[in-house]
């Protein structure tokens, strides 16, 4: 990740709107967003498909990578790999279109090599300041491996490891087979 000098939100949105990457903005930093691996991709696809699915006739709906999320607490604008609303989605309109989702309730993200600890530390802390924020879901992109981690309470968070030896596993309200997952995965 690569970051530049300091810059208005405003002025983030704008280099969003001219920009061929992906750009976060981190309290004043705008991040370029490095693209994926294969399997990563592939692991974003399938499921994708299986959330949706599983959520088709509920009120639930999965928006993709492309969502930028709000997260006010941190300062932050990110592009989480998954994301799953269940309530009315609300949105904080900017200027060039590109609105940014201020509820989200399960927001999945598959790691990388460079992105895990990110992922897993500052990132999950910055979430946590998320009021409708539930749910966290770190799927490996290395391995049949995928961690769920429900709130419990405002202090209090549960983690739950599924791994090649489990057949099925629970995001939300959506029990997803883990060969589903990774269907056709090629790991490096």
């Amino acid at each position: 990740m690569q970051t530049s000098t300091s810059v208005t939100v405003e002025e983030y949105f704008d280099l969003l709107q001219k920009s061929d990457v992906k750009l976060e903005y981190h309290a004043g930093e705008v991040v370029a967003m490095a693209g994926a691996q294969p399997a990563h991709n592939r692991i974003c696809v399938t499921l994708s498909t299986a959330l949706e699915n599983c959520l088709r006739t509920g009120a639930c709906i999965v928006l993709n990578s492309d969502q930028l999320i709000k997260i006010e607490g941190c300062q932050k604008y990110v592009f989480p790999d998954l994301v799953i609303v269940c309530k009315t989605p609300v949105y904080e309109k900017a200027p060039n279109g590109l609105d940014a989702l201020e509820n989200p309730e399960i927001i999945i993200e598959v790691l990388s090599d460079s992105t895990e600890a990110y992922d897993r530390l500052e990132k999950f802390d910055c979430y946590k300041t998320i009021p409708s924020f539930r749910e966290y879901v770190l799927v490996s992109s290395k391995k049949k491996k995928v961690e769920v981690i429900k709130k419990l309470s405002e202090a209090e968070w549960l983690s739950h490891t599924y791994n090649e030896n489990d057949t099925t596993l629970q995001i939300g309200e959506c029990s997803i087979a883990l060969a589903d997952i990774y269907h056709k995965v090629m790991f490096g």
